[in-house]
């Protein structure tokens, strides 16, 4: 059976690996990998009080298969907050097995419970994979991002 529940202090082992393997997806590795400062920092955010940013993971028979992290945060266009999927993750060989699917509406149900007005995420126009879900499960609104590192 699989479980979704929030992060707990003593998953940061399992966890890490799973964050890696995020990153990677992304190319965040070897001279592109992100600061062990910025893991430790959203590590320790999950356990803030005062830091809107949370996660939850998915395991199976005591394994964690999956993580997701999201944030809250304030909007122009409505009172209630918006819920930024941040990351979702899953194991490769766990992948198609409704484990994305499930973070998903895990975030989803917490969003609504917690008050917020919509969740939204982004992704590359190259996660075809990840893509063939978000559209059954969510509306593209057809915008494009765009970033300027400062």
């Amino acid at each position: 059976m699989l479980t979704i529940r929030p992060i707990r202090r003593e998953d940061h082992d399992a966890w890490l690996p799973l964050w890696e393997g995020y990153n990677a997806f992304y190319e965040r590795v070897g001279p592109t990998a992100l600061d062990p400062a910025i893991t430790a920092r959203t590590w320790a955010r999950f356990f803030d009080p005062y830091e809107p940013v949370y996660a939850l993971v998915a395991e199976r028979e005591g394994r964690m298969l999956g993580l997701t992290h999201f944030v809250y945060h304030r909007t122009t266009t409505a009172i209630a907050p918006n819920c930024y999927l941040h990351d979702l993750f899953t194991v490769p060989e766990s992948r198609g097995q409704g484990i994305g699917r499930a973070l998903i509406e895990a975030v989803v149900e917490r969003a609504k419970n917690d008050g917020a007005a919509r969740v939204y995420w982004q992704t590359q126009v190259t996660n075809a994979a990840g893509r063939m879900l978000y559209d059954k499960v969510a509306k593209h609104l057809g915008f494009i991002v765009y970033t300027r590192f400062l």
